[in-house]
């Protein structure tokens, strides 16, 4: 009996040059000590919604994760459906004030002591499709004579006088963004969706050092009257570069419970998510470092026993190659390790596995080479989805 697939593990090798692509609450490169060393780190959640960027734009939909859900529906409606600028803020604040998520009224900048009337900011932030601030609005026309005659909204404890069930019913709604990355939403009943995909911190495979840019800005009316010396400001700011070791799974059975028992659709998402975890990039400090590379190499297991990251292959940091550099040491690396492991583990759960990078040689414990990306994405699919996460042929 041919067994169901259930992960989609993808491992990247990927060098970066100097750049500082996740920052910490100081401006300093992330990092992290393994295998007794300090590595570069960047952190799960900043490679993610870098990957969501790119997904959103692949599948054609798009999610909204904010606590000004309010603000955004008074936009839609002054802007595109032409309401007076005072109902539509009320609209916006009732609708925000309906669902049982607490909620506050943002501050006056003038004074912070007062408080502005209509401009709510949901204590949790909502995360629902983009499609789901059309439906408020549907609503609010819906209720527009109640709303024209209802009080302003200038407390917490003020009522709404939009039905909660149908906010909420929207604030429920999913899409295929919200269906693979899951949502929290605890305030809502039913609301949260647990997430199909895992994404871990990528960390490079080899010691690091952060590097202090020290930089200065020309003031230009002093360099052209040249009657003052010195810069118009100094300042520098951390860097590193290196090789990391990115990793992310797919579980085919919790994507199929959430978005459906549709092929096609399960196909669309698994393959727009694996494109755009190989291709995307965080855009922390581009103008200055434009560090756009793409993956050395990618390497897709399907399986049908376990998600298994290959991270511990590089507990013990690689050295450079005879040549210089850590790509290829840190390949080969990660083949080795392929091939122990699942030698360990036995190949019973392997489904489908294979690679395809800059290097032309074997990496035989990746499976088989592919020429293109695109191609490796194909092949895998067809394998996972070729039997079922219930077991049912295609």
């Amino acid at each position: 009996m041919t067994k169901a697939a259930r992960f989609v593990d993808i491992h990247i090798i990927q060098s970066v040059p100097f750049a500082n692509l996740n920052r910490d609450d100081t401006n300093s490169v992330k990092t992290v000590q393994y295998g007794n060393v300090l590595r570069t780190r960047v952190s799960s959640q900043s490679w993610k919604r870098a990957v969501r960027g790119v997904f959103e734009d692949r599948i054609g939909q798009a999610a909204l994760r904010t606590r000004r859900i309010g603000e955004r529906i008074t936009r839609l409606l002054t802007e595109d459906r032409g309401w007076p600028l005072d109902l539509a803020e009320k609209a916006g604040a009732h609708a925000a004030a309906a669902s049982s998520i607490k909620f506050e009224l943002a501050k006056n900048p003038a004074d912070p002591k007062q408080t502005v009337p209509n401009k709510v900011l949901t204590n949790a932030m909502v995360y629902v499709p983009e499609t789901a601030v059309t439906e408020l609005c549907d609503l609010a026309e819906e209720y527009r004579e109640d709303l024209q005659t209802a009080k302003d909204i200038k407390k917490p404890a003020d009522r709404s006088v939009l039905p909660t069930d149908r906010v909420e019913a929207v604030l429920r709604s999913r899409n295929g963004v919200i269906n693979l990355f899951g949502r929290m939403l605890a305030e809502v009943d039913n609301a949260g969706v647990d997430g199909a995909v895992q994404v871990a911190h990528a960390l490079t495979t080899h010691e690091t050092d952060v590097e202090l840019d020290y930089f200065s800005a020309v003031d230009d009316i002093t360099a052209n009257w040249g009657d003052q010396s010195g810069s118009g400001h100094m300042g520098h700011t951390e860097f590193s570069a290196g090789t990391f070791y990115r990793y992310a799974t797919i579980d085919l059975r919790d994507l199929a419970a959430n978005n459906g028992e549709n092929p096609g659709e399960l196909r669309e998402l698994t393959a727009a998510f694996l494109s755009a975890f190989i291709l995307s990039l965080p855009q922390a400090k581009k103008t200055s470092t434009a560090p756009h590379t793409i993956p050395d190499l990618a390497h897709i297991s399907v399986r049908a026993d376990r998600p298994l990251s290959y991270a511990a292959a590089f507990e013990r940091p690689v050295s450079a190659s005879g040549q210089g550099g850590f790509a290829d040491t840190s390949r080969i690396t990660l083949a080795e390790y392929a091939e122990a492991a699942n030698r360990l583990l036995g190949t019973r759960g392997i489904i489908d596995s294979g690679w395809a990078g800059i290097e032309t040689k074997g990496l035989d414990g990746l499976g088989t080479r592919h020429e293109s990306f695109d191609a490796l994405i194909a092949s895998a699919l067809d394998s996972a989805l070729a039997i079922q996460p219930d077991g049912e042929a295609a």
